[in-house]
């Protein structure tokens, strides 16, 4: 089984979170996880639903904030170990093209 979610997790201030997310993204290295992160936050790809929430603990407590805001949405399919690259994929078949703007 293959478990697929997204992740955010900032704390709550003014100016750049980049320090902060980069450190919450640092914090899922210690977890069997793969990960990607984009703009909009980072998905993750984990072998079990535990595993993942392990790694999501951790990256939330990792932001050092009084006020931390974290939103996961997950994709537990428990009939197929397909991936999320494999997902992309699929789509990329029927656009017939790279799911990108401006790649052909």
């Amino acid at each position: 089984m293959t478990v697929i979610a997204l992740l955010s997790v900032a704390p709550v201030i003014e100016g750049s979170m980049a320090e902060e997310v980069a450190t919450a993204v640092d914090a899922l290295d210690g977890f069997d996880v793969e990960y990607e992160t984009n703009p909009m936050g980072t998905v993750i790809e984990a072998d079990d639903v535990g595993t993942l929430f392990a790694a999501v603990e951790a990256a939330h407590r990792a932001v050092d904030a009084d006020r931390v805001s974290t939103v996961l949405k997950i994709d537990d399919k428990r009939t197929s170990d397909g991936s999320a690259r494999e997902k992309v994929d699929v789509v990329e078949e029927h656009l017939g093209r790279p799911a990108r703007s401006g790649e052909e």
